[in-house]
C-alpha cells in the first residue's frame, strides 16, 4: 500500500478525497499492528531480511510512534545502507506526527553521518518546521548532500534571508577540474547538485529571472539529454512566457527523432500555459502515442475536465497500460500515462470552438484561469495530483518567502492545512 501510494501521488486523476481514502486504509493497517503489539513487530521485522520500502515505512512508524529507540538505531544504520530502505525511512518521517519526531530529528541534526543530517532538514520540510540557525550553517556544510537537501528545505520553507548565501553558491568555485589522474576536463554540473537546489530555492523566491540562476536550475547532467523535469518545470513556470516559447522551439528540432524531447516538449507548452499550442495539441490526439499526453495538456492550460465533459473516447484495442503479468515481458516500466483519458479528438474540437473566445492570445493559463493565489488554492482542494504539484508552486511564485504546500503529506494533514488557510 505504501508503493501504491507513492505512485498516487504523482498520479493525474488522485484528487485529495481519493488519497485521503488510501490513507485511512494504510492507518487503519497501521493501527492493527499496534493492537497485535511484539508479535506485529517481529511480523515486520521479518520482512527486513529482504528489505522493501513499505516494510521499512510500517516498522519505522512504528518505532517513532513507539519511541522504541534500538529499532529505530537498527533502522536508521539500514537506511543508510540501502536505498530501498531509505526511501521507506523517509516516507516514516513525513507519516508520523511532528511530535512523533521529537528527540529523532534533534539528534539526526547532530550526527556525525551527513546522510542523517540530510533526512533531519527533509523531515522539518515536510511537516513545515523551520529549523531556524541550523538550516543557515547546513547550506555550507562540508557535505554536498547536506547541502543540496539545504537549499531545497530553505526553498520549501521561504527562507529568503538566505538569498545572499544562495546567489553566492551559485557564483562560487566551478566544478570544472582538472583531475590529475584524469585526460578529460570534467565537465562543470557533474557535482552541482547544490548549486541546482540553491537556484531552485532562489527560483521560489522569485529570483530566477538571471541567467545564471536559470541555468544552473536546468543544466542538463553528464549523459543526459533533458534537464530534470521538475527543474525545467519549475523554469517555465517562473519565467515570461517568451522565454517558454524559445524553450519549446529548441525542442521542437529535436523532437521527431526523440520521443522523450517530444514528450517533453509537449509537458513544456503545457507548463508555458500559452493557449496558442491547443490547436497542435488537438492535432496530436488523433495519433494514440500522444493522444492521453495531449489531453492531460490540454486540460492543464484550459482547465477541461476531459471525463466529466464526455471528451474522452474508448481506449484502442491492443493497448497495454503499464508492466503486463507475463514473465517474459522485461519491461517493467509503469506507463507514464496511465490513468489519463483517451481524449475524442472531434468532440474536444467542439469544445474548444466553443471556449476559445474566453481564452486571451499571450496570457498564460493553468487549468483554465490566469495563475492567482485564489486559483492555485482551488487547485489544491479540488484537482488531481500533478496539478497540485504545480498549484503548491505557482503559491510560492506568487508569494515568494512563503511556505510550500506539502502535497504529499497524510490527506487529513493536508486537509486541516487547507482549512486553516481559508
Amino acid at each position: 500500500m505504501r508503493h501504491v501510494r507513492s505512485v498516487l501521488l504523482r498520479s493525474p486523476h488522485v484528487q485529495l478525497h481519493r488519497l485521503r481514502r488510501l490513507d485511512e486504509r494504510i492507518a487503519g493497517h497501521l493501527d492493527g499492528v499496534g493492537v497485535a503489539g511484539q508479535a506485529g513487530l517481529d511480523a515486520l521485522e521479518a520482512a527486513l531480511e529482504s528489505p522493501t520500502p513499505g516494510a521499512v515505512f510500517a516498522l519505522a512508524v512504528c518505532a517513532l510512534q513507539g519511541r522504541h529507540a534500538p529499532l529505530l538505531t537498527r533502522l536508521v544504520t539500514l537506511a543508510a545502507t540501502l536505498p530501498e530502505a531509505e526511501r521507506g525511512f523517509l516516507s516514516a518521517m513525513g507519516w508520523v506526527s511532528s511530535q512523533d519526531l521529537q528527540g529523532t530529528v534533534r539528534a539526526l541534526l547532530g550526527s556525525t553521518v551527513p546522510v542523517h543530517r540530510a533526512w533531519a532538514l527533509a523531515a522539518c520540510a515536510m511537516h513545515r518546521v523551520d529549523p531556524g540557525g541550523v538550516l543557515t550553517q547546513a547550506v555550507s556544510d562540508a557535505d554536498e548532500l547536506v547541502r543540496a537537501r539545504a537549499w531545497r528545505v530553505a526553498g520549501q520553507l521561504g527562507r529568503r534571508d538566505l538569498a545572499d548565501a544562495a546567489r553566492q553558491a551559485l557564483l562560487g568555485p566551478s566544478s570544472a577540474q582538472h583531475d590529475e589522474h584524469a585526460t578529460v576536463l570534467i565537465a562543470p554540473g557533474a557535482h552541482d547538485a547544490d548549486k541546482r537546489a540553491a537556484a531552485w530555492a532562489l527560483t521560489l523566491w522569485g529570483m530566477g529571472q538571471n541567467d545564471i540562476v536559470r541555468q544552473a536550475l536546468i543544466a542538463v547532467a553528464p549523459g543526459q539529454s533533458l534537464p530534470p523535469h521538475d527543474a525545467h518545470r519549475l523554469a517555465a513556470l517562473a519565467a515570461p512566457m517568451d522565454w517558454g516559447r524559445d524553450q519549446v522551439r529548441t525542442l521542437a528540432a529535436q523532437a521527431e527523432a526523440s520521443l522523450p524531447v517530444k514528450r517533453r516538449m509537449m509537458r513544456l507548452a503545457a507548463w508555458v500555459g500559452d493557449v496558442q499550442v491547443i490547436p497542435w495539441l488537438i492535432h496530436h490526439m488523433a495519433d494514440d502515442r500522444w493522444a492521453r499526453l495531449a489531453g492531460e495538456a490540454f486540460s492543464l492550460v484550459t482547465g477541461a475536465d476531459l471525463a466529466a465533459l464526455s471528451l474522452e473516447r474508448k481506449p484502442p484495442e491492443g493497448i497495454q497500460p503499464g508492466p503486463t503479468d507475463k514473465p517474459e515481458d522485461h519491461d517493467v516500466a509503469m506507463d507514464e500515462d496511465d490513468s489519463l483519458p483517451w481524449p475524442d479528438q472531434a468532440r474536444v474540437q467542439a469544445w474548444w470552438q466553443t471556449h476559445a473566445a474566453r481564452f486571451a492570445a499571450g496570457q498564460r493559463y493553468f487549468a483554465g484561469e490566469p495563475p492567482s493565489l485564489a486559483h492555485a488554492e482551488h487547485v489544491l482542494k479540488a484537482a488531481g495530483q500533478r496539478q497540485r504539484i504545480i498549484a503548491a508552486e505557482y503559491l510560492c511564485l506568487l508569494q515568494p518567502g512563503s511556505v510550500m504546500f506539502p502535497v504529499a503529506a497524510p490527506a487529513w494533514r493536508q486537509s486541516r492545512w487547507l482549512s486553516a488557510k481559508a
